[in-house]
């Protein structure tokens, strides 16, 4: 069910986020303020903002950087007009990818997307071209030495499929559920890495490594645009 996670990837390549710690900080800023935007300041009625909040403590993000952010979704300080965007689009060996991002500028954000695929063998679609190969999900990432027991108390918590990632245990859920059984998790005493809604592959596609060295390329390229948020997609790792 799982795809190819930028977040998680950076999360659990330690080297790699701290030589992007300015980057990842700016992109979770702004993925904070559009949470606090939409859903207000209360990470105590804003699961969405909970969320991404917890994601910022997890790289380290200081409180300042986080309150700033929050206040500038709520108009509290100034800041610049955002909005979600999702752009659907093939990498080399045909994998299907879904980015995520916030811009101030759709139409720019749009032409850079589209120069870096077709700059990496890949070329992006009209909406709806691979989204339907993909599932909205709630994906909670847990850590436990005992990956049976993890996986059992996810069953009981209420989850819909578990799968191993890198040692790690991936819990899917549905979207609307996902406080639910990371709540339950918690009370099982296992550790809560992420916890995020996700775009799901519904099938992983197996590539050649040459294909795979040139998705890595151009998820790194689509990395450096400062409007990209995440990077899904369906090749099996």
């Amino acid at each position: 069910m799982s795809g190819h996670s930028h977040w998680k990837t950076i999360k659990f390549k330690k080297g790699a986020a701290d030589a992007k710690k300015g980057q990842v900080f700016s992109k979770i800023s702004r993925e904070i303020a559009m949470a606090a935007r939409e859903g207000g300041g209360d990470t105590t009625f804003n699961n969405k903002l909970r969320m991404v909040v917890e994601k910022a403590r997890a790289f380290n993000m200081p409180a300042d950087n986080i309150e700033r952010a929050i206040k500038k979704g709520t108009g509290e300080l100034e800041g610049g007009a955002l909005e979600s965007v999702l752009f659907e689009g093939y990498g080399p060996g045909g994998v299907a990818i879904m980015v995520e991002g916030i811009t101030d500028n759709k139409n720019r954000t749009f032409n850079e997307i589209r120069q870096i695929l077709n700059q990496n063998g890949g070329k992006i679609v009209s909406e709806g071209g691979v989204q339907w190969m993909f599932d909205r999900k709630g994906e909670i990432t847990v850590s436990s030495e005992n990956k049976e027991e993890a996986e059992l108390a996810a069953i009981e918590a209420g989850a819909d499929d578990v799968a191993l990632s890198r040692d790690l245990l991936d819990v899917y859920t549905k979207p609307e559920e996902i406080e639910k059984v990371k709540k339950g998790l918690e009370e099982k005493g296992l550790k809560i890495e992420s916890a995020a809604i996700v775009w799901a592959a519904k099938e992983n596609v197996t590539i050649g490594e040459a294909d795979k060295k040139a998705c890595e390329r151009l998820f790194e390229a689509l990395d450096e645009s400062e409007d990209v948020q995440e990077i899904y997609s369906n090749f099996k790792e």
